[in-house]
């Protein structure tokens, strides 16, 4: 991609105009420090995204993008089945509907720093993490059709929460057709033994102050307020969602010819979306959303019991609970129509303004909760998705720092154990079964969230409403 072609249309809002076999241009959400440190890859993908049939309006690259698989991980692009659009396996992603939960916890700084240490080892202990980690819920055949189909509903109806969590849940905790019958058996095995576990790689339980409030009247209608401890929780459908990506991108390459569909890149492989191999990815995908909407319920429900242990007097409900790695049907109006296109959001999160339908009567006047993840020794962020986003990127936002390295880059540079010790100096405890893991995580290998933070908001697409920094970390 020839960066010189890129036209500033507005603040960190780039353009790419369509040429050659693009049907749609790239525009790029980024600031100009941003756009110059972003890999070369990452902007080829997403030209090569704009030049999939049935494509609307862009091919999109957030804040926070760097080369993924496919798609740009940081990518959006959405697609009419009634103009031949397709599904992408590339453009969800392996790990399903990977995500962040943010929780109360009604207590401030001082009583979580009375019983840190305490409490990251209770969290530690009682909450499986690491690659390949199980924890004590097995699922039979029939359980795992009912979590398949049920998501964090059917996690509530176990009694890993209750009802309320659920309206604070992107569509209230169990996505609708879903079609376990498509999720293979392999995919099944590999979760048979993982609910109620965080994994590894860039997956986290965190412990969180709320330093710093942007935006005091969306904080207040968040019920935040500096000084605040919350939780966060960030992680998807594990070894199932892995399954399903591997298994339909093999089969998506195979069947491109017979649908006529001449691939960019391989790795784009598809299908389009009025097919039987379309429908049974998204019944698939669908299925993987629920196992990790479900997934992130009992994981809340084990933080619950440790926190009713250690600082009782901590209520932990639920602030949202926002997925990445998806693909959705929504309603969006291009061209002053409305139109059903099937939203693919690669390592980016929707971020629906003020008055959208689908968000709970309570966050209504405000806009949804869209929960930025930093790294370990950097902060989070809570924002607010605006009434502007929908017809700048079709209502999403970035989700997170975004990689400045690859995990091996990471793991030259520093040792785990080094780096344990230099946030355990700043005040932060991190609790890890790799210290690998911890190299591969370190914050230097991550963009700088709060730069990535304000060009989602300069470019009009989520406003900052509070920055959190850690306390506790629990790393897979």
């Amino acid at each position: 991609m020839d960066r010189a072609a890129l036209v500033e249309r507005g603040p960190c809002h780039w353009e790419l105009p369509a040429s050659g076999a693009m049907k749609v241009p790239v525009v790029v959400c980024a600031s100009q420090t941003l756009l110059n440190a972003m890999d070369d890859k990452a902007l080829e993908q997403a030209v090569n995204v704009a030049c999939l049939p049935g494509i609307v309006r862009a091919s999109y690259v957030m804040p926070d993008a760097h080369w993924g698989y496919g798609f740009p991980i940081g990518g959006v692009a959405a697609f009419d089945a009634g103009a031949g659009g397709v599904v992408s396996a590339g453009g969800v992603g392996f790990d399903v509907s990977c995500g962040v939960r943010c929780l109360h916890t009604g207590v401030q700084r001082d009583a979580v720093m009375a019983v840190q240490t305490r409490l990251a080892d209770a969290l530690f202990a009682h909450i499986p993490a690491g690659l390949g980690s199980t924890g004590s819920i097995n699922l039979n055949a029939a359980q795992m059709h009912d979590m398949l189909t049920g998501g964090a509903r059917w996690a509530v109806s176990r009694g890993w929460g209750d009802e309320a969590d659920l309206d604070r849940i992107e569509e209230r905790g169990q996505m609708l057709h879903a079609k376990p019958a498509a999720v293979s058996e392999s995919a099944r095995k590999r979760q048979r033994d993982e609910m109620g576990t965080l994994g590894s790689g860039n997956h986290y339980l965190e412990v969180q102050e709320v330093t710093q409030v942007f935006d005091a009247a969306a904080a207040a209608a968040f019920g935040i307020q500096a000084g605040d401890v919350m939780v966060m929780i960030h992680c998807g459908s594990r070894g199932l969602g892995h399954q399903i990506g591997s298994e339909f991108l093999q089969r998506m390459v195979a069947q491109a010819p017979a649908h006529g569909l001449v691939l960019p890149d391989r790795e784009l492989a598809c299908a389009p979306i009025d097919t039987p191999l379309g429908q049974e990815y998204l019944g698939a995908m669908r299925a993987a959303i629920n196992c990790a909407l479900a997934n992130r319920q009992i994981l809340s429900a084990l933080v619950r019991e440790v926190f009713a242990k250690w600082l009782p007097a901590a209520r932990l409900p639920l602030l949202y609970d926002v997925s990445h790695n998806t693909c959705k049907v929504e309603e969006h109006r291009v061209d002053g129509q409305a139109r059903q296109l099937h939203v693919h959001r690669k390592g980016a999160t929707r971020a629906f303004g003020p008055g959208h339908p689908d968000l709970p009567v309570a966050l209504r006047p405000t806009g949804q909760p869209v929960l930025i993840g930093g790294s370990m020794g950097t902060g989070s962020y809570v924002l607010a998705g605006m009434a502007g986003g929908e017809a700048l990127a079709f209502s999403s936002a970035c989700h997170g720092a975004g990689r400045a390295m690859s995990r091996s880059q990471a793991a030259r540079q520093w040792q785990g154990g080094a780096v344990i010790d230099e946030l355990a100096a700043r005040g932060i405890v991190i609790r890890s079964p790799s210290p690998r893991g911890v190299a591969e995580e370190a914050p230097g290998a991550y963009k700088d969230v709060a730069a990535v933070v304000d060009a989602a908001e300069a470019a009009g697409l989520a406003r900052k409403v509070a920055r959190l920094e850690p306390l506790i970390c629990v790393k897979g």
